[in-house]
């Protein structure tokens, strides 16, 4: 069983106000040893969030073909009750919305990649990308049939 996955940020509590505007929620804050840490819950899993002293920019993995390594987290939506066009529409428009209430906190949701079906084995699937507040790709994913 997968207890999380750790994401370095340069800024963890712009990356929580992403997170929970995505549906997670902040479930326990800690340090760990030099720096701010938590866990959040949501969409089916746990994520720990690390504040990086002094950070780099992250590799563009989703534009660069030749990079290995971490490529993107994958969040399933299909038991929502929504196409995932109109789901992203919702999620853009929370991000519009804490964008102009809070601009230091929140940007505007960047899309990688617009929705578009892909068939993986006998399933057709929605697959879209968005980036994180530390511009990482996380993947949305609703199965159609």
């Amino acid at each position: 069983m997968l207890h999380h996955i750790s994401i370095r940020t340069a800024d963890i509590f712009k990356a929580i106000a992403f997170y929970e505007l995505l549906g997670f929620q902040v479930k326990e804050r800690f340090t760990t040893g030099y720096t701010l840490a938590c866990w959040l819950e949501g969409l089916g899993g746990r994520l720990e969030l690390m504040q990086i002293p002094e950070p780099k920019p992250a590799p563009d993995a989703f534009n660069d073909e030749h990079y290995v390594g971490y490529y993107h987290l994958c969040f399933d939506i299909t038991d929502e009750n929504l196409d995932l066009s109109s789901w992203l529409q919702q999620l853009e428009k929370k991000f519009q919305q804490a964008s102009q209430k809070n601009p230091e906190q929140f940007s505007l949701l960047k899309i990688l990649l617009k929705p578009e079906q892909q068939m993986i084995e006998d399933k057709i699937y929605e697959v879209a990308f968005i980036a994180d507040s530390d511009n990482l790709p996380l993947e949305i994913i609703r199965q159609l049939n």
